[in-house]
Parts: structure tokens; C-alpha cells; sequence
């Protein structure tokens, strides 16, 4: 190259930091939320969808794999299914199968009614699927008063049985309530029991949830109680955005992550019966998307 074609060269331009893109949104999700069904063997007081009986207007198991199809032409990242509780619909392993060949990575909650030793041990030898087990008591006492009788039992049973099967770092899913925040340590020595991570994220004032907001949304007190906690303890704690809210209590950057809502930047959700919302927490006929 001669002195002249290196002064003629394209200077490189340098690619903006992830954190710069998200500030200006992304051509397509990095990760969707997909509610597939409403259906629910249990009935959470806090339920956020209100979930319990099927959508007769459910998405038939085609559609699904066509919605699937084009989430890989837009070159998504990975699902994170819940519902209701995604297991009890018939094709759900179906379609966890068709999106893992198409190569969009899974990531379901579950309360763990589906999670036996074989179907952990067939998740266990998928590098494509994560399991989220929802669990808001680190007792049976105070779980089931929320979740209902027995599902602190068949929760902790599913975490077991992933954990004998070799499943890595399963996640347990805890919705921070007045009644659950002084459990945080303990839901903490669960997680290390079991082999999983922690996840903790805020109480919604949506569906079922907004029927028991006064009742469980932590107090003042208790919210500077967790933010203390996550500043002392939570480095190996997920969170998401869920608690953006909290860096306002302390100096800038204590709670590093948590100052950006990604909705209709970087996530949006997908109903049972395939409209479309910016945020998986606001699914109200003003926010429908498509």
C-alpha cells in the first residue's frame, strides 16, 4: 500500500458499547417474553396475568412455531416463557425442541409441578434451556400463604430433582413482598443448596398483584432494608431492572444495572393469544403494540 491508498483508507469507526445501543433501541428484542399460556394448576395471590383457565383464543401449537420462525429471522437471542404455568400445555416440550433447533435459546418459569427426575434429566442435556423456579417464601409458612398449599414442597422437589440430574444453575425466582424481605439470606443459602442462582425481582401492582398491593408491597423501610442487602450481599444476585427504583437511595453506581427500564428497547412480551406489548408488566389495551 502506498502512502497515498493508506491516506485514501476508511478510517475505522468505533462500536458503540451495548449500554449506548440500548439507549437508542435495537432492531429486534434481545430477549422476548412469551406468556404461552394463562392455564395454572396453582392460583398466586400476586399473580401479575391473573392466571388460572386457558384462553379459549390460546395460540395453536403451528402458530407457535411460526412466531418461533420469525424470531429467528430476527435473529433473537433466547425466550423467556412463562404464563400461567407454561409445562401444563401439551406442546410445550414441542416447541421448546422446535426453538432450540432454530436456534432460540429458552428460558422458562415454572413452579415445578412438571419437573420430575426424567424431564430434568432431558433438560439437563440441553445447553439451550434455562429453568426459572418461582419461589416466594424461602418456608413452606410463608411461601404457600402466598403460592398456595404444597408448593413450597413441589418447588423445592423440582430444584432437587434438577440438581440430581446435573442441570447448571438453575434459578430461583422470588417476588420481594413485606412478608418475604427478611428471608433474603435464606433464600440465598437455598440458591447454594440447590446449586442455583438467585433472582429477586419487584412486586407488580398488575392482574391479581394490584388486588394485594397494600398488603404485600414492601414498606419504606423495608425498601432501604433491600437496598442495603443488595449492596452488601448482592453481586451474585439477578435482578434485572427490576429494582431501578432503588438507586436513588445511595451514591451513584452502588447498584450498577439497575438504572435502565429495557421496554420496547430491548424486551417486549408476547400474550397467549399473540398481541404484542413494549413491557411484560403493563398488558393493558393502551399499550397493545400489535
Amino acid at each position: 500500500m502506498t502512502p497515498t491508498d493508506s491516506a485514501l483508507a476508511p478510517v475505522p469507526q468505533p462500536v458503540p458499547r451495548l449500554i449506548e445501543q440500548f439507549e437508542h433501541g435495537l432492531d429486534a428484542p434481545i430477549c422476548l417474553t412469551w406468556e404461552l399460556t394463562y392455564a395454572c394448576n396453582l392460583a398466586c395471590t400476586h399473580c401479575l396475568s391473573s392466571s388460572g383457565k386457558r384462553d379459549p383464543r390460546e395460540l395453536t401449537t403451528q402458530q407457535c412455531k411460526d412466531i418461533i420462525d420469525e424470531l429467528m429471522r430476527m435473529q433473537v437471542f433466547y425466550v423467556n416463557i412463562g404464563g400461567g404455568e407454561p409445562t401444563v400445555r401439551p406442546d410445550f416440550w414441542e416447541l421448546v425442541d422446535y426453538a432450540t433447533e432454530h436456534h432460540v435459546g429458552v428460558k422458562f418459569s415454572t413452579n415445578g409441578v412438571r419437573i420430575t427426575p426424567e424431564v430434568a434429566t432431558r433438560l439437563a442435556a440441553s445447553d439451550y434451556v434455562d429453568v426459572q423456579i418461582s419461589l416466594d417464601g424461602a418456608t413452606a409458612e410463608v411461601n404457600d400463604a402466598i403460592r398456595g398449599a404444597g408448593s413450597f414442597a413441589m418447588a423445592t422437589r423440582a430444584l432437587q430433582n434438577l440438581a440430581d440430574a446435573g442441570f447448571k444453575d438453575a434459578k430461583i425466582s422470588v417476588v420481594v413482598t413485606r412478608h418475604n424481605v427478611d428471608q433474603l439470606d435464606e433464600f440465598a443459602a437455598l440458591a447454594a443448596h440447590y446449586g442455583a442462582t438467585l433472582r429477586i425481582t419487584r412486586l407488580r401492582p398488575s392482574g391479581r398483584g394490584a388486588d394485594v398491593w397494600d398488603e404485600l408491597h414492601p414498606t419504606a423501610e423495608q425498601q432501604v432494608q433491600l437496598y442495603d442487602w443488595l449492596v452488601a450481599k448482592g453481586d451474585r444476585v439477578l435482578t434485572g431492572d427490576s429494582f431501578f427504583h432503588l438507586s436513588g437511595l445511595g451514591e451513584p453506581g452502588a447498584l450498577a444495572g439497575l438504572n435502565l427500564c429495557g421496554a420496547g428497547r430491548v424486551v417486549c412480551l408476547i400474550d397467549p393469544i399473540g398481541d404484542v406489548y413494549a413491557c411484560p408488566f403493563a398488558i393493558h389495551d393502551r399499550f397493545l403494540a400489535g
